[in-house]
Parts: structure tokens; sequence; C-alpha cells
């Protein structure tokens, strides 16, 4: 799903910027140079720009509330609260759609 796919993009990316904003300066004392901060927003917003607004605002509500809004599905569990996921939801039939856990509401992929 190339929206799905968008959306954890999107969360990898939220986490290199807030890395590197949080920790940039302990990183240089290391002898890392975290340059190339602007690229990585512009790329972030350039991104952003291609996800549905309808799961955008889903994607935002849920990173505010839990953090990560995206979660992988292990073990037929997700790894927000680890609820059990339906079978039915793994079905083919619903492999194109961004489907979310029924107990956190969390966004789920299969990885």
């Amino acid at each position: 799903n190339p929206q799905l796919q968008l959306l954890v993009a999107l969360q990898d990316m939220e986490g290199m910027i807030k890395e590197v904003e949080t920790q940039g300066e302990e990183l240089e004392g290391m002898g890392f140079s975290h340059g190339g901060i602007g690229e990585l927003k512009s790329a972030h917003d350039a991104l952003a720009a291609k996800v549905d607004p309808r799961h955008m605002s889903w994607y935002r509500r849920l990173t505010e509330k839990f953090g990560h809004a995206v979660v992988p599905v292990v073990n037929n569990l997700c790894t927000g609260c680890f609820a059990n996921i339906p079978a039915q939801f793994i079905s083919k039939s619903n492999s194109s759609k961004v489907q979310k856990c029924e107990s956190c509401g969390r966004i789920l992929y299969w990885p």
C-alpha cells in the first residue's frame, strides 16, 4: 500500500530529525557531523505532501497521543498495545487498505 509506505517512511524520517535535533551536539562531540538537517526537513515536507490528508490528520493525532502512530504487527499482535489482530485483517482484500488496531487505533503494517 503506497499510503502505508509513505506513513512508515514519514515516521522514520521524523525520528531521524528528532534525534539530530536532540542529540546533535553530543553526536558532533563524538566526531559525527549532523549537517543536512535542512535537506532532511525538506524531504520530510515533500513526503508529507504525498500523504492523503485524511491519513495525515489521523497520523498527526496518533503521533501526539502515542509518539508512534505506525506500528508493525508481529505474531498477530499490535506492537503498540499488544492486542491480538484478527486473521481477517491479514486477508488479501485488506492488503491495499490503511488499517488501524481495533484496540489502540494505531496504524498497522506487516513487516
